[in-house]
């Protein structure tokens, strides 16, 4: 393969040959512009692999050159060569579609990272194959989102997925990772809500022996966990503002500095923010900093409800019975009768593919491995009525919201799987907890048992 060519921009002499020297070390031809007018010409006369640029320019700025190669050579990635703090500057070239931004004085470790990743975007055929990941679905809406991912994976550009409780968010951030120069390295995900408030710096950024009660040895955090690869931060919005400040300190300087450490580490880390939860409002309410959320919304993509693509329900349904066969050692995939299948297009499915998943995997179970009958799906609620869930048929007109519906769906649902949980128990008593009786007693399959007592929680 010839050496990979690349065209330096920056009006300051001192700048392009450092950078000059130290891609010519790696391997690489470099061709030297100090104005606008000069790298537009230069692209014109050659073919470039790689492309750095300054932002402020004699004759304008880096932009402008940037919006030139997305015209003529879209699938050339440029990097931005900001000043060192100027986080505004970062985020204003990776919202233009820059693929990364170096900040001044060159880190030299960081260069070369950047480098290794911008050109394997040069060879294709080495890029992991094109895969739906589990993206299914014909509807415009799930096309555009695949375009979406396909365009994002070639940068290295902070993405924040916003959208619903079971839409595919974190299948959408494992895409981007999978699809993107980063897919060798590792995909770490963390939900924010999940970790206790006060273990979270430790967690992100790592702790030393000694650093506090019970730090008995050293401990890496998730940023350098994910070294290379991609940091998945699922519902960041239950960040607390404490965290939310070294959060930011840690994305602008591309640096975490250990619990009880004194110097910062550098950290290679692509990250992929996503919540369910409405950050514009998080901000008015000020519960979320404002330079945090630009500083990870630098592009965000949402991931569309089911009921706005129902006419996928066929093939997302038959993916997921052809996974459930396997799992439950069946033969054959069952299928959806007529009805049933009518029944889920009609449903409003407020949990999403998430709920769909959760529906079709007790279908199975209370089927007889074949057919799936409309009554075996257990739908909240009467197709007839649209498919909302019967909660909202039972409030009364124009009272309750769509909240206080899906709460008292919880509550009802709930109050019906304690008599189902005491129904059970009292059945295996009588038979002396055998199941086989207990089944027979209960008028059910000896699998439909089985399922009810995992699902219940019964011991």
């Amino acid at each position: 393969m010839t050496k990979a060519h690349a065209l330096i921009v920056d009006d300051e002499a001192d700048i392009r040959e450092l950078l000059e020297i130290t891609l010519a070390r790696m391997g690489l031809r470099t061709h030297g512009a100090s104005s606008v007018a000069e790298a537009l010409q230069m692209l014109g006369e050659h073919e470039f692999d790689l492309c750095f640029t300054d932002m402020r320019l004699p004759d304008g700025d880096g932009i402008a050159i940037l919006h030139h190669i997305q015209r003529e050579k879209p699938g050339l990635p440029v990097a931005v060569i900001t000043a060192y703090g100027n986080a505004q500057a970062a985020v204003e070239s990776l919202k233009a579609g820059a693929f990364d931004f170096v900040s001044k004085p060159v880190d030299l470790q960081a260069l070369r990272k950047l480098v290794d990743a911008a050109l394997k975007l040069r060879n294709p055929a080495a890029m992991p194959a094109p895969d739906d990941g589990g993206l299914l679905g014909r509807a415009p809406g799930i096309d555009n989102l695949r375009a979406m991912v396909e365009r994002l994976a070639r940068s290295q550009a902070p993405v924040h997925i916003a959208g619903e409780s079971g839409t595919g968010k974190e299948l959408v951030a494992r895409l981007i990772h999978a699809r993107s120069p980063r897919s060798a390295a590792p995909f770490v995900p963390v939900n924010c809500g999940a970790i206790p408030s006060e273990l979270m710096e430790s967690e992100f950024f790592g702790h030393l022996r000694g650093s506090f009660t019970g730090a008995s040895r050293d401990k890496i955090g998730l940023f350098q966990a994910a070294e290379g690869g991609t940091l998945f931060l699922d519902e960041v919005g239950d960040l607390p503002l404490h965290m939310q400040v070294k959060m930011l300190r840690a994305l602008q300087e591309r640096a975490v500095r250990p619990v009880g450490g004194e110097n910062e580490i550098p950290v290679n880390v692509r990250v992929i923010s996503a919540t369910h939860k409405d950050l514009g409002k998080l901000l008015a309410q000020g519960s979320f900093r404002q330079d945090l959320y630009y500083r990870l919304n630098v592009i965000e993509i949402r991931t569309p409800p089911l009921r706005e693509h129902a006419e996928d329900i066929p093939l997302l349904a038959q993916a997921i019975l052809a996974r459930l066969a396997v799992s439950n050692g069946l033969t054959s995939t069952p299928e959806l009768t007529a009805e049933a299948l009518r029944r889920l297009q009609a449903y409003a499915f407020p949990g999403n593919v998430r709920e769909l998943e959760n529906v079709l995997e007790r279908a199975v179970t209370l089927s007889d491995g074949k057919h799936i009958a409309a009554g075996e799906l257990q739908l909240r609620g009467d197709a007839g009525n649209g498919g909302q869930p019967a909660v909202q048929v039972a409030a009364p007109a124009g009272t309750a919201t769509a909240g206080e519906a899906s709460k008292g769906g919880a509550a009802f649902e709930d109050q019906m799987e304690e008599i189902e949980r005491r129904a059970i128990r009292e059945a295996l008593e009588k038979a002396r907890y055998n199941k086989t009786k207990a089944a027979a007693l209960l008028g059910m399959s000896f699998r439909s048992l089985r399922y009810r007592i995992k699902k219940l929680g019964i011991e």
